[in-house]
Order: structure tokens, then C-alpha cells, then sequence
């Protein structure tokens, strides 16, 4: 198994939206889409499902080996998947949040946070190595009980619903509806470099989790897009691995052994 049947269903409306998008901001005079930042973009993706494709078999075996230890036997029922949604939801913030706090996890998300450009393009700017560190966070879903099957297609959806909110076209901030899901300007704020913004607005579709949490933060000034070291580069191979090929560099440097750890396992600088 690799990429999602309900993903490729979602593709061609996503590049509905980005040609949609790309006309409305260039009659603008505001265009949100370089050519270079683009394929930049596109070669992050095509990185991403090749080892989704590679993998996918194995991680849907691994999950249907734990499912037989399941604590509660649950259905398939609006309410079950509502719950499901949910809990994929709230494993997802804490994976999204280690990803920005552990620098080993960092060197594979922020190929995600390189482009400096805001655009339904950059929600398909995917990590190549993603699929792997995620099965150490949603492992639980199984045990507890949920079909490995439905897991992905849940998962799936909870993903296109994350393809929307990466625009700046859409300022809408969704009256009392931004206080529980995830609106484009609470995501804007996640992708900003500025100080204020900085590891804020993990969350992909309920946006409670960061305010239960402590990283939420209002869109109070104007995003600058990007990583606070821009990588200077659309060399699909540098924004995939740069970070990592740094960090080890780091960690050779290191004098002692509990540096080097640290280089791996702190947060990013």
C-alpha cells in the first residue's frame, strides 16, 4: 500500500485550487507562486511518496499486528470516526510538536518550512522521511481499538483538510468557528519566522490543542515566511537533507559524547 486512494481522489481539486490560486493573486498583483519554489516543492512530494509507496505495506502490516492486542473492540459507526479523527488529531499535534523540538525530527520536517512563499503549493511541500517517525506516535490507535484500514483513511482525511489552511488568499479568520478548528490564519502563524510566531499553531485540524496546550498565537502582524537560517537553495536533495547533513556535522564536532546527544535530541540551534 502507498498513497491514499481518498489522496489521489483530492488531487485534482488540489491543483484546481492552485491554479485557481495562482490566477487571483497574479490579477492582484500579489502572486504567491515562483517557478523554481514550486518544483521545489513538487520534488519534496514526489520524495515524500516514493516512501510512502515503499513503506506503506509494512507500517498497515505493523498496525494490524497490534491491532489483535486491542483493548476495545470499535466499529465504524459517524461517532466512532468522529473520535477517530479526533484522537489522530491530538496525536498529530504532539507529533507536529517534537518535530519542531527534537533537531533529529526537525532535520526531516523543515523541508516543509523552507519555502519562504505561503501557497496551497507549499501543504504539498512534504517531508521525504515523514512516514517513518510517524508510526512512533500513532501506534496507540490500533491498541486501542480502531481498524488499521480506517485508520488511514481517516488519517487521509484529516491530511487534505490540513491542504486548505496553507494560503494566504483566504483571511477569513472564521468567527467562533477559529476557536475550535484550524483556520489559514492560524496556520500562516505556524509557517512564520518571526520571533513571536516561532513553534506556535501545531495543531491541523482542532485548533484547541494549542490553546489547551500553551503554543497558541493570534495573527497579529505580518507573516515572513520561511526558517529563521534560510537554506538558499531548490536543490531537492539540500532541502531534504541539509539539516541533517548539519547536524551531524555538529555532532562530529562535538567534544563529548553527551554534546553530540544533545545535537540530536534538543531543539533545533
Amino acid at each position: 500500500m502507498g498513497i491514499s486512494p481518498i489522496l489521489m481522489a483530492a488531487l485534482p481539486f488540489m491543483i484546481a485550487a492552485m491554479v485557481v490560486e495562482a490566477v487571483l493573486t497574479a490579477r492582484a498583483g500579489h502572486p504567491v507562486y515562483q517557478g523554481r519554489d514550486f518544483f521545489a516543492s513538487m520534488s519534496q512530494l514526489v520524495g515524500n511518496s516514493l516512501v510512502n509507496f515503499a513503506v506503506g505495506g509494512v507500517v498497515v502490516g505493523f498496525y494490524i499486528y497490534l491491532h489483535q492486542f486491542a483493548l476495545f473492540e470499535i466499529g465504524s459507526s459517524i461517532w466512532e470516526l468522529a473520535l477517530l479523527l479526533v484522537l489522530i488529531d491530538f496525536l498529530f499535534y504532539w507529533f507536529h510538536r517534537a518535530s519542531h523540538r527534537v533537531r533529529l525530527l526537525w532535520g526531516i520536517h523543515v523541508s516543509h518550512h523552507s519555502s519562504e512563499l505561503m501557497n496551497f503549493g507549499t501543504a504539498l511541500r512534504q517531508p521525504w522521511l515523514t512516514p517513518l517517525p510517524r508510526v512512533l506516535f500513532y501506534w496507540p490507535v490500533p491498541v486501542i481499538g480502531f481498524d488499521p484500514l480506517l485508520v488511514g483513511t481517516v488519517g487521509a482525511i484529516a491530511t487534505i483538510y490540513g491542504f486548505w489552511t496553507h494560503t494566504e488568499t483566504i483571511r477569513w479568520r472564521g468567527g467562533w468557528l477559529g476557536y475550535i478548528f484550524v483556520f489559514p490564519t492560524h496556520h500562516r502563524v505556524h509557517h512564520g519566522a518571526n520571533p513571536i510566531y516561532i513553534d506556535k499553531n501545531y495543531a491541523n485540524f482542532l485548533i484547541i490543542w494549542d490553546r489547551l496546550f500553551g503554543t497558541y498565537q493570534d495573527e497579529v502582524e505580518p507573516v515572513k515566511y520561511g526558517i529563521t537560517a534560510p537554506i538558499n537553495t531548490y536543490n531537492p536533495l539540500k532541502i531534504a537533507f541539509g539539516e541533517w547533513f548539519g547536524m551531524i556535522s555538529d555532532m562530529i564536532k562535538a567534544r563529548r559524547l553527551m554534546d553530540a546527544l544533545r545535537y540530536m535530541w534538543m531543539p533545533p540551534g
